[in-house]
């Protein structure tokens, strides 16, 4: 069985595609394989590789994008010398969110060596946001006036969430989750305000924050983040005929309320405990890269680069008005 492992101690692991000739099977990505991962100390990779009975263990990155059986790389987190070795190279790339303060030269190296780019939005693929995206389509809301989004969990406790070097701060975390979502709802466009406040860390980073967007046709949304504090992590989609509400967790939703009526959507079972909630609800982007490789395509139409560049826009300008400045920002 095929399984996109959600990894913070190792920095990518490798999935080549194979033919899918059993189309009846429900989840396509049973046929995909994992067959490589790379760490930054062979020990380390061989101890993963074992524990996942995945076939090669690299010691490092250049030796596992020599390998020519080599056909996606998913890199976690976004570690952007990686990511660029790897399109050099002509790999194709699932990228972990958020994408660098580089993205725009991530894009360009994606367009420039021909390879398929996508960043690890693994929200947006869930069944219970595809549904979403059907109603807004449809329009059953009649117009969409407001969206809110909230994602709050006490972790101050995490190198990651705090400390700058590491890219921490709530909003780059957690809180492009509620941007992203936004952006989903208004359907990629972009917004004509961005409004930022919060608070910073002595560290410099935001410890909260909350980014309104204004959009044409006096519609917004409403995005709330904290590494502090603990909230509903719900949201909520407004709109002339009706409403949206998305039980927590909003960033991997399993449930839907649509003007009151609950329905669920439910994920499949875990074969091994898992390290975040509802995590193998990570085989939705998968199989997302794997049909669009199948199609020929160098990017997702759920997902696209103009989205993820559109996004990052979003949080950087965000981040300049909070004061929340990385080394990646100084020129």
């Amino acid at each position: 069985m095929y399984r996109l492992y959600h990894i913070r101690n190792f920095a990518d692991s490798v999935v080549r595609l194979q033919d899918n000739k059993i189309k009846h099977l429900l989840n396509a990505s049973l046929f995909s394989q994992v067959v490589a991962v790379a760490a930054r100390g062979l020990e380390r990779a061989q101890e993963f590789a074992k524990k996942h009975n995945i076939p090669k263990a690299y010691g490092n990155y250049e030796e596992l994008a020599n390998d020519p059986a080599i056909d996606v790389v998913y890199v976690h987190p976004c570690h952007f010398p990686a990511c660029l070795l790897y399109m050099n190279a002509r790999k194709n790339l699932l990228c972990e969110k958020p994408f660098s303060t580089n993205s725009g030269e991530l894009i360009a190296s994606a367009r420039k060596n021909n390879v398929f780019l996508m960043e690890a939005m693994w929200t947006r693929f869930f069944p219970a946001s595809r549904e979403i995206s059907r109603i807004l389509s449809q329009g059953e809301l009649g117009e969409v006036k407001v969206a809110r989004a909230e994602f709050g969990v006490p972790s101050m406790h995490v190198p990651r969430s705090v400390e700058k070097e590491l890219g921490g701060g709530a909003l780059m975390n957690i809180g492009v989750y509620c941007v992203q979502f936004a952006l989903m709802v208004f359907d990629g466009e972009r917004p004509e305000t961005i409004q930022a406040s919060g608070f910073c860390l002595d560290s410099g980073v935001d410890e909260a924050m909350v980014v309104t967007l204004t959009f044409s046709r006096n519609r917004i949304a409403v995005c709330i983040c904290s590494v502090a504090a603990q909230l509903p992590n719900e949201a909520v989609i407004v709109g002339t005929k009706g409403s949206i509400k998305i039980p927590a967790n909003m960033w991997c939703p399993t449930a839907l309320v649509v003007n009151g009526k609950e329905e669920e959507y439910p994920l499949p079972q875990p074969s091994l405990p898992l390290n975040f909630v509802n995590s193998t609800g990570l085989r939705y982007e998968a199989e997302e890269v794997r049909q669009c490789l199948l199609k020929g395509l160098k990017e997702s139409s759920r997902m696209s680069l103009s989205d993820s560049a559109l996004l990052m826009e979003i949080m950087d300008e965000a981040r300049r008005q909070v004061g929340v400045l990385y080394s990646q920002d100084i020129q």
